[in-house]
């Protein structure tokens, strides 16, 4: 293979690279939905995301920003509340401010900036603003909950070491368990 034919393979790599990596899923794009789709017991919906701590305020706001987790998030507060929702209940939750378990930290230098390190003093946070009404359309709840966990690094680890949301998940269970315990 010839030096030309080699550079020319090399730059349409790049270019095919670059082309992928400018399409690529990100919370802060505007054309991505605000709240999970279809009716049901639990609606979740949240305010634009570049307003998030997450973002604001992250040594890396690029890597912050990559992927869908305000979404997964979204999702998992949805599926875990319909588990513990009394029959006939409803409960809407706004997400109002995420600040997740970790820091992209740039002291280590550019090679590494895009990697999260876990320590004490970034545990997971959350700003929700939940509405629960009865069967019968009664409010039961209106009002904003802050959310944390401070201790996030000791004690039981969550079961999958894989998922990068699994510090927040744990987060929102012990929410939601307290949240939608039987009175």
């Amino acid at each position: 293979m010839n030096v030309r034919v080699l550079l020319s393979a090399c730059a349409m790599t790049l270019a095919l690279t670059a082309c992928a990596g400018a399409h690529a899923l990100r919370v802060t794009d505007a054309s991505r939905p605000r709240a999970l789709p279809g009716p049901g017991p639990v609606n979740v919906h949240w305010t634009d995301p570049t307003q998030f701590t997450e973002l604001r305020y992250s040594f890396n706001r690029h890597e912050a920003a990559r992927g869908d987790w305000v979404v997964q998030l979204a999702e998992y507060i949805r599926d875990r509340a319909a588990k513990q929702l009394p029959p006939g209940e409803h409960l809407d939750v706004e997400i109002l401010d995420i600040e997740r378990a970790g820091e992209y930290e740039y002291m280590f230098g550019p090679g590494v900036a895009d990697i999260r390190v876990m320590r004490d003093v970034y545990p997971p946070r959350m700003r929700l603003h939940v509405r629960r009404t009865g069967a019968d359309g009664a409010l039961l709840e209106d009002g904003e909950r802050r959310i944390s966990d401070i201790a996030y690094l000791t004690g039981p680890q969550p079961l999958s070491n894989s998922d990068p949301l699994r510090y927040e998940k744990r987060m929102i269970d012990r929410w939601v368990r307290r949240e939608l315990a039987t009175r």
